[in-house]
């Protein structure tokens, strides 16, 4: 009778569901609180269904569940509170993944720290994804796997039993005390964790932040199938005849816009391909480079999710090591990457670069002659041997529009992958997934990369592909449209606020072809002491904010986003972006971020509001 009531609820739940629920990826932080993040979202819904109450006006007044919606979002909530209660178990044991294999790497990544044994049974085959020797030789995890005809032929085991299964009903569970952790696949949506008993639920919290560093959750479109078929299991999944087509338009789009000449790699998410790039060259160099110390080189005051996944990377692994490349905010970043390779060539060491040009949140270019020649430089070691050359790994999600990597590019002689995030401009917001290419010097680097983004079944999903093949034609034309407004709104800022500071690419670098539309704003300040000064700066920067998104809601959103097909985005790093970067290596600045579609002449008018009040 509970379970009708249950399903009944959720029926009337996806008839009456915010729009925004399925195309969104990013939401407002000014109503988000990170350390309830899910439960705050779940706790509300439960009273909401305890009251019969699935009114669209309910729903829409929910607290957001997660800042961004590869690491949740509103129906991966549902999804995992509706699967949980018809299970009787806690919604917060119950956790989604867009990927097939990611939940079982998050169990033994825990058992790794907690030297504990891990067995994987499994009914039927294996997702084809999963490569135990990978597993156990790149990324260091230990277990046995076992196949068996069904749950109830698991006998105890001496540490964590996993029961993985493939299921067209992803909330059918059949419950034994001997099993820890069941993993339920569903093919085309991607799979369901279960954690099973109190002993376990130390387990939450970490398998939650790899979902949230290394792969996505249940996609909003997988998630609203998925809830669909727990409440009719007659309902019809749409068809997707395009997949190879979509792909095929993607992977030239990308090809166009870079002029890179490797194979396009397309992930779930941004993070997602950072992991398959990370992996695949530790991959690489465990293959060429035996016994050899691995240093990633990584600014400290990048975004926090590359910052956090390369220390936990390293974390795994004894030979892998993150090095600091202070590149910004008065340090040079040619200059940073010279003292540091020369370190590492001394210990004779592999070095791999992540940096973001244009730098973020400060919007900073290097002299790209000088960081060609840097990396070029051939090094010795301490005994006078050649130095194993680095591997420069780019973020360009602020312009992936400026060629790198092509024959006659700057970066085309040193070995460069470049990366984007895809919730930005390749799909202006409507999906999350990301992209890699390469120089044809990394085509060996691509193979592994390849590799291991399929391992963790990382792949773009279909939808994401269809997103995709829609939105990069018209990108490079939206970054240009969207630097102009940028452009029109800091010359605007500078006449009226001449005492703000704005970080943003000179005249002259535009021409080159760098043309962000982001742009951060250090406030004037007054005090008598440093701290009285920052305090100042910090409380002015919320205000103007609160200012932009009070005034202007339909544009102007408190949001970590940028390079979206319409509006105003305003955050400060800080408390957003960089929320796992040390406290000294934090930017409390604000950053804002513009469209190619949005009231200018508005913004400028509130703008000019706030200055007369302070």
């Amino acid at each position: 009778m509970e379970d009708n009531k249950v399903l009944k609820y959720i029926k009337d739940v996806l008839e009456n569901r915010p729009n925004d629920w399925l195309s969104i990826t990013t939401h407002r932080l000014d109503i988000y609180d990170e350390k309830l993040a899910k439960t705050q979202f779940v706790e509300a819904f439960d009273n909401l269904f305890k009251n019969n109450n699935s009114s669209t006006s309910a729903l829409s007044e929910l607290p957001t569940a997660y800042d961004y919606i590869r690491l949740g979002h509103p129906l991966s909530c549902v999804l995992e509170w509706g699967i949980a209660n018809l299970l009787h178990i806690k919604p917060e044991n119950v956790i989604s993944f867009s990927s097939k294999t990611i939940p079982i790497l998050a169990i033994l990544r825990k058992n790794l720290f907690e030297n504990k044994n891990t067995q994987i049974v499994y009914t039927g085959q294996l997702s084809d994804c999963f490569d135990a020797e990978v597993l156990k030789l790149v990324y260091g995890y230990k277990f046995e796997l076992k196949k068996v005809e069904k749950a109830d032929d698991v006998e105890k085991f001496n540490g964590s039993t996993v029961f993985v299964s493939e299921q067209e009903d992803i909330s059918a569970v059949s419950f034994n005390a001997m099993i820890d952790f069941f993993i339920t696949i569903h093919p085309q949506f991607g799979s369901v964790l279960l954690v099973n008993g109190e002993q376990n639920e130390s387990y939450v919290s970490e398998i939650q932040h790899v979902r949230r560093r290394e792969t996505i959750a249940m996609t909003p479109a997988n998630c609203l199938t998925a809830l669909n078929l727990l409440v009719d299991a007659t309902f019809i999944e749409p068809n997707k005849n395009n997949v190879a087509v979509n792909k095929k338009e993607v992977l030239h789009s990308i090809e166009t816009i870079t002029n890179a000449p490797t194979k396009a790699l397309v992930g779930s998410s941004g993070l997602s391909i950072q992991y398959a790039i990370m992996m695949g060259l530790i991959h690489h160099a465990q293959e060429n480079h035996k016994g050899k110390a691995i240093k990633f080189v990584v600014p400290p005051n990048c975004y926090g999710g590359t910052n956090d996944q390369a220390r936990r990377v390293a974390a795994c692994l004894e030979n892998v090591e993150v090095v600091d490349l202070p590149v910004d905010g008065g340090n040079d970043m040619v200059k940073s990457i010279d003292v540091v390779l020369a370190k590492i060539a001394k210990e004779d060491a592999i070095p791999y670069i992540i940096a973001e040009i244009p730098t973020n949140p400060r919007v900073e270019v290097p002299d790209l002659i000088q960081l060609k020649n840097v990396l070029s430089q051939e090094r010795k070691t301490a005994k006078g041997e050649i130095a194993i050359d680095p591997v420069f790994i780019l973020d360009q999600t602020f312009c992936p529009n400026v060629h790198f990597l092509g024959e006659e590019d700057i970066l085309s002689t040193v070995r460069t992958i470049s990366f984007a995030s895809g919730s930005k401009f390749p799909s202006g917001g409507q999906c999350t997934a990301g992209y890699c290419v390469g120089n044809k010097k990394t085509e060996a680097l691509m193979e592994k990369i390849e590799k291991h983004l399929l391992l963790c079944d990382n792949e773009a999903t279909i939808l994401q592909y269809e997103i995709l093949a829609k939105q990069l034609p018209s990108m490079n034309q939206r970054i240009i449209d969207a630097y102009k407004n940028t452009r029109e709104f800091v010359n605007f800022i500078h006449e009226v606020l001449p005492t703000a500071k704005i970080n943003f690419v000179s005249e002259a670098l535009a021409e080159e072809g760098f043309t962000p539309s982001v742009f951060s704003l250090d406030l004037p300040t007054k005090g008598n002491t440093d701290e009285e000064r920052e305090t100042y700066k910090r409380a002015l920067n919320l205000k103007l904010i609160n200012l932009m998104i009070t005034e202007i809601p339909n544009e102007s959103k408190y949001c970590v986003s940028y390079g979206q097909l319409k509006g105003c985005y305003w955050t400060i790093p800080a408390t957003s972006t960089q929320g796992t970067t040390k406290e000294g290596d934090k930017d409390y600045i604000a950053r804002v971020a513009l469209s190619a579609n949005m009231d200018l002449e508005r913004h400028k008018k509130v703008f000019l509001d706030f200055v007369a009040a302070i």
